[in-house]
């Protein structure tokens, strides 16, 4: 136990000036001591958003998040798949949602959970790109400046130094085409595999005939109807509202974050595992996945915001996959327009948080993977067994990274650990240590009560 703390205790201390040199020792034994007994050796006070009363808007914006009315079928709402029993996450283990006017339309992309969206950046490509003024940079401009910049490898012993990287990052969905709430509720509510709601023409007449129509009028003013597209954009505005003024949808509730503030005690299984999560050369999880608190107590959202390209099977389960020329290509559409044309940018999807990522039974974009354990084997096994994983062609040669055209498969990442393994190599994390991250994962759970004693 004694090198793992010693490695985690590097990991968790502060940078120390020279004059402080001299300390290192004792402070590195006190971190040990402390990490022995599952203890944060540095616990912060967490920078949670205050639980406050609901405005008179998300109140409203409350109500209309569950009303199935809303949809062709009558049958589904914004809570049918982001379900606050599963952290507003999809309620079941199915790759995809059902949807439509008859709920029988398959979707083509997992669901992902709504919660910890309230600090989601807008999309951009590159870290900072105003050049000191307020003034904004056209997408195609951020292409340019960033074709030809040398990418830093990700490294979970340096997580920050990937942030100077020009790539895209931010944004909501799979593939950033929304950068509020209220443009990301528009997507599943005109969706035709989703609540299918046609025109706004059609959505403004549900509301007005909603039970909620006086709460309309009173908070947008009597013509609130009379211009249907202005009625779905209050609607939508409401909605977003409830999203970002609700604690349930950012409660920082987890162990994880008991134990970040010095509260609770990681079992050893769960600290091993966090040293797994950080270790470069092992998980590397934290080098996408970031898990240390802002420079003002900001608590972790377990991503760095990005997009990756990882390569992750076809999934047979989704109906479109039935056509051989269909693929999602994330970034370069279908449902993104404006970077069609960047094709090194195909095939990436963003870096999800990892926050009550063991309450999930769905997977990545397309919902290949029903399980962290499977998950896990395949980050491990990947490159080591792809066999295990892509389907052979007729010359039986295993076809990697089968879910993209062939001449996009070059934009996966093969370089950032454990991506960068070869048939043969040993693998970055053993079972055993697989199971010690799942561990950990586990403490990412929001709703954590510290047992009695």
């Amino acid at each position: 136990m004694r090198r793992r703390a010693g490695a985690l205790a590097a990991l968790l201390l502060p940078t120390l000036s020279a004059a402080h040199a001299a300390g290192l020792s004792a402070a590195s034994l006190r971190a040990e001591r402390l990490l022995e007994q599952g203890l944060n050796p540095h616990p912060v006070k967490l920078r949670i958003p205050p639980a406050r009363p609901l405005s008179a808007v998300a109140q409203l914006g409350r109500k209309l998040f569950y009303d199935t009315a809303l949809s062709a079928s009558g049958r589904m709402s914004c809570a049918s798949c982001h379900s606050p029993a599963h952290a507003y996450g999809p309620p079941g283990a199915s790759s995809v949602m059902l949807g439509g006017p008859r709920l029988r339309t398959p979707g083509v992309r997992a669901v992902p959970s709504l919660r910890y969206l309230y600090r989601q950046p807008p999309f951009t490509i590159g870290p900072d790109l105003q050049n000191g003024t307020d003034v904004p940079v056209p997408l195609a401009r951020q292409v340019r400046l960033a074709a030809g910049r040398r990418r830093v490898r990700k490294s979970a012993g340096r997580p920050l130094a990937a942030a100077a990287n020009l790539v895209p990052q931010g944004g909501l969905f799979w593939d950033g085409r929304a950068n509020t709430l209220e443009q990301q509720v528009n997507g599943p509510l005109y969706n035709p595999a989703e609540m299918d709601g046609g025109t706004p023409a059609q959505v403004a007449a549900k509301l007005r005939r909603g039970p909620y129509a006086a709460d309309f009028r009173r908070l947008f003013g009597l013509n609130v109807f009379d211009n249907p597209r202005l009625t779905v954009a209050e609607a939508m505005f409401a909605i977003g509202r409830f999203e970002l003024e609700d604690a349930s949808f950012h409660p920082f509730s987890s162990k994880f974050d008991a134990w970040l503030e010095g509260r609770v005690r990681f079992t050893p299984a769960e600290l091993r595992g966090y040293e797994l999560f950080n270790d470069p050369r092992k998980g590397n999880c934290a080098a996408c996945h970031l898990d240390q608190p802002g420079p003002l107590g900001e608590p972790p959202l377990l991503t760095d915001f990005q997009y990756e390209a990882l390569g992750v099977p076809r999934n047979p389960a989704i109906a479109a996959n039935r056509n051989p020329h269909y693929y999602d290509l994330g970034l370069c559409g279908p449902y993104r327009a404006n970077l069609r044309a960047q094709k090194q940018y195909c095939g990436m999807f963003l870096t999800p948080s990892l926050r009550n990522v063991a309450t999930r039974h769905v997977f990545f974009h397309n919902g290949m993977f029903h399980s962290l354990q499977q998950v896990l084997e395949w980050y491990v096994n990947r490159d080591r067994h792809p066999g295990r994983f892509y389907p052979r062609n007729a010359a039986g040669r295993v076809v990697k990274f089968n879910d993209l055209p062939p001449q996009y498969r070059g934009n996966v990442d093969t370089v950032d650990a454990p991506f960068n393994r070869r048939p043969g190599d040993p693998p970055a994390l053993t079972r055993a240590e697989i199971r010690d991250v799942i561990a950990f994962l586990g403490t990412l759970t929001d709703g954590y009560r510290p047992a009695l004693r």
